[in-house]
């Protein structure tokens, strides 16, 4: 069992920057690899990143290309999505979520508030 806990959303600027963070329990965070979600009101949940178990490959949503990263410490536990010239469009909560291998993300997070004024 993982639980998540996600961190870090709030209200900023278009163009400001927010850093979510999402520090899970368990001894084998290593051993997933995890991914960060969106969902705005009105719409399905959407895929935005990922990141593999060593941190060494990654994987983006072409709308955040070039302006998020995601990244991993595995002594803490946590991984971060850095969000940068962001745009009221990523407006959303913003979930992570761990998987094993190539399988579905079986463990989620509870969520964190992300809005982004004009």
């Amino acid at each position: 069992q993982v639980q998540l806990v996600e961190s870090g959303g709030g209200l900023v600027q278009a163009g400001g920057s927010l850093r979510l963070s999402c520090a899970a329990s368990g001894r084998t965070f290593s051993s997933y690899s995890m991914g960060w979600f969106r969902q705005a009101p009105g719409k399905e949940r959407e895929y935005v990143a990922a990141i593999g178990r060593s941190g060494s490959i990654t994987y983006f949503t072409d709308s955040v290309k070039g302006r998020f990263t995601i990244s991993r410490d595995n002594a803490k536990n946590t991984v971060y999505l850095q969000m940068n010239s962001l745009e009221p469009e990523d407006t959303a909560v913003y979930y992570c979520a761990a998987r094993l291998g190539a399988g579905s993300y079986i463990y989620w997070g509870q969520g964190t508030q992300v809005t982004v004024s004009s």
